[in-house]
Formats: C-alpha cells, structure tokens, sequence
C-alpha cells in the first residue's frame, strides 16, 4: 500500500515533511520518498497531516459506572466483552495503543491474546492484569489483587506477572473517587519495594496510582518510576521524580470533566469533590512540567468515549497544552514518550521506516493546535484501515483524480 500527497508530522523534532509518500509492507513503514506529480497512491492524503497514532498510558476497558455497581463474582466473558467494547471505541479514535492499568478478570491480557490470535481488532495492549491494593484500600471492591505486608505484595505482584502482566500496578495513596477517601498513604515503603522487586526479576517496572508528595518520596526511594494523577505535587518532589527519571500520567481529565461524571453516573458528591481537586491538581501538573517530568497522555475513563464533542484521549491532550506543554510536547506524551517507557520506541510511536504502520490523518497542523486532532479522520493499524471517514472518496476508497 501506499499512502501519497501527505504532510509528515515528525514528533521528534516538530518538523512537518510536506509532499511525501509512505509504502506499508506487512504492517510496517516500509519506504518514504517523496510524492510524484501526479500520482496517488491506494489512499491519497492530498496535503492532510499525517501522524502516529495515539498511545493512551492510563486506561481502564473493564470499568463499571458508577463504580459502587462493580460485581467482582461477574463472569469473566462479560467482563471481557464490555472491555472489548472500550478497546474497539479507542482503536476507531486514533487510538492505536493502550496501557492498561488494571482490568478485571484480567481482562486486557485476554484481549490482547485474543487480538494476537485475529480474534479481534483492538489497539496494541500493554497490560497490568489486576492492580494490586491493600485491604480496604483504594481499589478495593473493583476486583483487584489484595494484599498486606511486603510477603503479600512480592507474591501478589509475582502472580499478576507470571499471568502475563507487562508491568505492575499498585495504589500508594488514597483517590477522589471516594468522597471519604484521603490522598495520605496506604502503602508503606517496604510494600513498594516488594513490588518493585517483582517487577525487577521480569525486567519491566511499577506504576503507582498516586495522589500526594509525601507517598511519591516514599515511592521513589522505593524504586517505583511512573506515576499516575498527582493531585497534591510540590516543587520539591517534582525535582525529585526528574532527577531519578520517573514519568507522571496526570489524567487532567479526572477532575475537569463534570458533565460526563453526571453522563456516567457519578455522585454529586464525586462531582464536587474532583472539580473541588481541579485548581491544586492543574498547580501540580505545571509544576511536573517546570521541573521537566516526561508526561505521558492517559486519560483513566476509556479514551474513545465522547467527550466535550471530542473523544477523551484529544481532550487530555488540549489539558495537557492548558496545563503549560507546547502541542508538540504533548503530542509526543500521547507517542513517543510512552513507546519509550513501553519499551517500543524501536516498533511504534512515530512515522519512521521499520515502525509500525499505525497512522491518524488530520486536516490541519496539529503541531499549530492540538485541537486538530478532533478532526481524525483516517485511521490505520498495522497498515490496516481501521476508519476512513475522509469525504469525495471512491468505491475503492481512493479520493476522484
């Protein structure tokens, strides 16, 4: 296949490689030249911008709304198709990765079997299996993995592992979901390392749900390098997670998104204690960017849900440029940071020869206004048109000559 007439977005470099022609081979960016006057290839772009498609760090496919009607005994096949659901919504939105943070019944793992065996089509997953949480803890009652004390977490984090988990996740702090809840610590030191030292003997690392500074110092020490929410992040230990190369989901969307809270079935209380959060959790995400904290775009509701006439995973990304992030620093949150962290910088996360095919088409300059990519409107995975909702095309899909 080839794909002519497009506006390259490099987002290493911010750079646009405008005119330019792009063969996919088996699902890899076999070739790039430059486009010949005059000729169109199987999809012709005709100057629309094309880039990498969207890496989403925090996602949960398995999630309930509102959270209280979990069923943890549910049976795993309809944990697993509502999670399908989620995965083909993200995949249609540009979404063409997902790190999955916690799935009930393993729900991601299963998914990602299933997609390995062309059983179905969702994004490329990088899964958790189950969080784990203390008794009681946040979490709890969402079908984690429970334990306490540091024998617990190494055994609780070694079964996820050797169930097929790509890295581990744990809770350190309290959330805001429960309106009871504190964002104090519920883990203690010796518990994180636990699980780092799981994580370590398969060679892949921790990601801490995480509300407050004081659990994220205990953290670091600890040995645990991603992060998630920060709600309460000081100057101090915004240094500290650089310093020791540590990565922060914020998930901005979590508490600036009321309408669809009411949409899904939140609280009033939920409601008013996230955007109560709001002004102190945007301080310390512009902190994290100050201190020069790699962000990565995770959004904690399923990226492919509308949203603010959006889908959630762009909304997170025009946050993350309100927060303080240049477009192209946040388009690189959302591709080449994750792919890095994930291990796949050699396989996905930009438009490169060797690199997977995994492409989003936009009118306009994302690079100019992130908004852009509200106007997805070609979708490939694997060199595999997912969407194709670009108008005038043929009846094979190519645009009239």
């Amino acid at each position: 296949m080839w794909i002519t007439n497009a506006s390259i977005v490099d987002v290493r470099t911010g750079s646009v490689r405008e005119g330019r022609a792009v063969e996919v081979v088996d699902g890899l960016i076999a070739a790039e030249t430059e486009s010949a006057p005059g000729v169109t290839g199987e999809v012709d772009l005709r100057g629309a911008f094309l880039l990498p498609g969207l890496v989403s760090a925090h996602t949960h496919l398995s999630v309930v709304y509102p959270f209280s009607d979990t069923d943890e005994a549910e049976p795993s096949w309809l944990t697993v198709l509502r999670a399908l659901r989620r995965a083909e919504d993200a995949l249609r939105a540009g979404v063409t990765t997902l790190r999955c943070v916690h799935e009930q019944h393993r729900a991601d793992l299963l998914l990602r079997e299933a997609a390995r065996r062309s059983l179905v089509r969702v994004p490329r997953i990088f899964g958790a299996g189950r969080a784990v949480s203390t008794t009681g803890g946040h979490g709890h009652g969402m079908a984690c993995a429970y334990a306490d004390g540091a024998d617990e977490f190494l055994k609780a984090a070694r079964t996820e592992l050797a169930a097929g988990a790509d890295h581990v996740k744990i809770f350190i702090t309290g959330g805001i979901a429960d309106v009871c809840e504190s964002l104090g610590a519920q883990m203690t030191g010796d518990e994180m390392a636990a699980a780092v030292t799981a994580a370590a003997e398969h060679g892949t690392y921790v990601v801490a749900h995480a509300g407050s500074a004081g659990a994220i110092r205990v953290a670091l020490a600890a040995g645990v390098r991603c992060f998630e929410h920060a709600y309460e992040l000081d100057a101090e230990t915004a240094q500290a997670m650089r310093r020791a190369g540590a990565y922060l989901t914020p998930t901005l969307c979590v508490t600036r998104s009321p309408e669809w809270m009411a949409d899904h079935h939140f609280s009033r209380e939920q409601i008013e204690r996230a955007l109560e959060v709001g002004p102190r959790h945007l301080d310390s995400i512009r902190r994290a960017i100050d201190a020069g904290v790699p962000l990565l775009n995770g959004t904690d509701y399923p990226p492919g849900e509308p949203i603010d006439d959006t889908v959630v995973a762009v909304r997170e990304l025009e946050l993350m440029v309100e927060a303080g992030l240049s477009p192209l620093a946040a388009l690189q949150g959302a591709t080449t940071i994750p792919a890095s962290l994930l291990g796949g910088a050699d396989d996905f996360g930009a438009v490169e020869v060797g690199l997977a095919a995994d492409l989003v088409s936009v009118p306009r300059n994302p690079l100019e206004d992130v908004a852009a990519l509200r106007g997805i409107d070609l979708v490939l995975q694997g060199g595999r048109v997912v969407r194709d909702d670009r108008v005038d095309l043929d009846d094979r899909g190519r645009r009239p000559r």
